[in-house]
């Protein structure tokens, strides 16, 4: 099922749609391949409810650039976690430098009353008549219409990821919603890893090879860098189904001989039938 449906995403990459390159884009994955990318991590196991999910990709200057979903129509995941997947990809784009990289869930403890960025979440206002306006059936589509568009907003729980391609440039942000918010990390994780855009400088986890992961609290060591930017741990009737599996995510790719030495031919952007074929080898 799920692999006839990424066939489908992606075998209209090549029509047209409101995600062109003309709104700054041309470094980001189109529709088609988020929704392919998206589908293929949601399948895993994620430590969650197991629920259909929006996603959305904003370039560097915050522009919306693609929002898809995983379910058979638009009601089939949250309707509220459209415009949040899209407030997560800004905030993890609008807090992650080329050297650096924080996810939303980096940002969770230190936005907490007393905490060194206490207030940050209302610095960057949604920006609510680009949300809501459009036809609704158009919503989650090629032609939804946030695309070309500057969201905004600040989202401080999972599921927020930065951007970074095979020649180690920060390119924009990928917002992922609709389960709980650890759950919602691990499949953003997925998917931008199935996307190709995980070659991420460095973060705040301690964890090198996987550097803006979620850190949770009670796992996390007191008096660290990743306690300080930690994340509570989503338990489902007071089980922790998560964090071992955020433990283990994919790391970050190892960098080539000839990307250590700046020769690597490979282009910044993985192209349609590449993504094609990694989310073919990754469906459960």
């Amino acid at each position: 099922m799920a692999t006839g449906v990424i066939l489908m995403a992606l075998g209209t990459a090549g029509t047209a749609s409101a995600d062109s390159r003309d709104n700054g884009c041309e470094k980001l994955p189109g529709y088609a391949s988020l929704k392919a990318a998206l589908i293929a991590a949601r399948s895993a196991s994620n430590g969650g409810f197991n629920l259909d999910m929006w996603g959305a990709i904003v370039n560097r200057d915050g522009i919306v650039c693609a929002v898809a979903f995983t379910g058979s129509e638009r009601g089939s995941q949250w309707p509220g976690s459209r415009v949040i997947a899209a407030q997560k990809a800004n905030t993890a784009n609008a807090f992650s430098l080329p050297g650096l990289a924080l996810s939303s869930a980096n940002l969770w403890a230190p936005v907490q009353p007393g905490g060194s960025l206490y207030g940050l979440q209302a610095s960057n206002p949604v920006d609510t008549a680009t949300s809501y306006k459009g036809p609704s059936r158009d919503y989650g589509t090629g032609f939804d219409p946030l695309i070309g568009n500057k969201i905004g907003g600040i989202n401080v729980f999972g599921g927020g990821l930065a951007l970074y391609n095979r020649q180690h440039e920060l390119v924009g942000g990928l917002g992922v919603s609709g389960d709980t918010s650890c759950a919602d990390h691990n499949i953003a994780w997925r998917t931008r890893n199935n996307l190709h855009l995980d070659y991420v400088p460095a973060g705040v986890s301690g964890d090198a090879a996987r550097p803006d992961n979620i850190n949770y609290q009670g796992i996390a060591a007191t008096d660290t860098l990743a306690n300080d930017f930690s994340h509570p741990i989503c338990k489902i009737a007071g089980d922790d189904k998560v964090s071992a599996i955020s433990a283990n995510l994919p790391p970050i790719p190892e960098p080539t001989r000839s990307e250590k030495a700046g020769q690597s031919q490979k282009v910044g952007r993985a192209s349609d039938q590449e993504i094609l074929q990694t989310v073919k080898n990754r469906l459960p």
